[in-house]
């Protein structure tokens, strides 16, 4: 008999709850010990951001003084409290004291007290805390979620002080190959690929794009998967040809380039192409509402771009359905039709005096 890997997700343990609740913590404890979590706290978090209050209530009995207080900075941060510099400190002493040392939170709360720093403009305390917390992280909690969110706050860090080098170094540390989390490893291409294209490489954008697409894909990240297939066909539409190989297969050859090497040409296959193109428009929501929508954004100017607005009919035809001024502003410039352009010229009137 097969085993089925269950969701790890906390949401799904979440909606187990839903599905099956009210349980007891024995029960509880069973689910979570399926789904391979070692602590409440990631689904307590859950439980609070997804307005589980009482099996929220449950939880917080079973967490231990370190979790606690970690929880109670959640909480805070959800309310918009922005000043959480001190209690950072207060759970971090927590965290530290031999009665209640936890090594992994104590990491965490260093990564914490790291963008607390930068928000307060301390750029070199907050690189000094991240690269703390990431180091612990990785010795205690290795591909963990907070070792990721480690790597990818650090990475962050890099790009908003304009080191997009020192950036991708600490992405290229999150293997694909590794235990890291699909979402962490599609954050992480998607942040690899647009550095690579501000530097010019066209190649290691598109590739590292075409890794998010799927990654996020393994994920169920359907907004961010639209994001990286939307990258990698902006990358690669000025680079069609039929020769060449399939872009897994390319994926699956590169290596880093040599000192003096040049930078491998960006070839993709039509087939490639066709079939993210497809996959982007299959999954995007039915309903097209929205003041900011840049997944439409992105698939109507690439549909224009690949000769296939006829998918979009709906959209073109229909300007009253549409809510972000931006997307009115590119339908109505792809619009021939007099009347229709007309009726988007009133739209896009109308929203922007909005």
């Amino acid at each position: 008999m097969s085993e089925i890997d269950l969701p790890q997700a906390p949401g799904f343990f979440i909606s187990r709850w839903r599905e099956k609740g009210p349980v007891d913590i024995e029960t509880l404890t069973q689910w979570r010990d399926e789904m391979n979590w070692k602590t409440w706290l990631p689904l307590a978090e859950a439980a609070m951001y997804l307005d589980a209050a009482e099996l929220l209530e449950i939880l917080e009995t079973a967490l231990t003084p370190s979790e606690t207080a970690t929880l109670a900075l959640v909480r805070r941060r959800m309310l918009g409290d922005t000043r959480l510099q001190q209690s950072i400190e207060e759970a971090l002493d927590i965290a530290r004291h031999p009665d209640t040392r936890d090594l992994a939170l104590e990491g965490r709360l260093r990564m914490e007290l790291g963008l607390a720093k930068y928000e307060l403009g301390d750029v070199e305390g907050a690189k000094e805390d991240l690269t703390w917390a990431e180091t612990r992280l990785k010795s205690v909690a290795l591909a963990s979620r907070d070792h990721d969110l480690s790597l990818i706050n650090k990475a962050a860090l890099h790009t908003a002080c304009g080191e997009p080098v020192m950036a991708l170094t600490v992405y290229s540390d999150i293997p694909r190959n590794g235990n890291h989390a699909d979402e962490t490893i599609a954050l992480s291409r998607l942040g690899a690929s647009r550095i690579c294209a501000s530097m010019g490489h066209e190649f290691d954008a598109a590739r590292h794009a075409w890794n998010a697409h799927g990654h996020a894909i393994k994920a169920s990240q359907i907004g961010m998967a639209i994001e990286g297939g939307a990258l990698f066909l902006d990358f690669s539409s000025l680079h069609v040809d039929e020769s060449a190989e399939r872009m897994h297969i390319q994926v699956e050859q590169s290596r880093p380039r040599q000192a003096g090497e040049e930078a491998r040409a960006l070839k993709v296959h039509p087939d490639d192409i066709d079939s993210v193109f497809e996959w982007c428009c299959a999954n995007l929501p039915d309903d097209n509402s929205g003041q900011d929508r840049p997944d439409l954004r992105a698939m109507v100017s690439l549909a224009s771009r690949f000769d296939k607005l006829e998918l979009f009919k709906e959209i073109i035809e229909n300007p009253d359905s549409i809510e972000d001024s931006m997307l009115a502003a590119i339908v109505q410039n792809m619009v021939t039709d007099q009347h229709l352009k007309g009726l988007w010229d009133i739209r896009l009137a109308t929203l922007t005096k909005l």
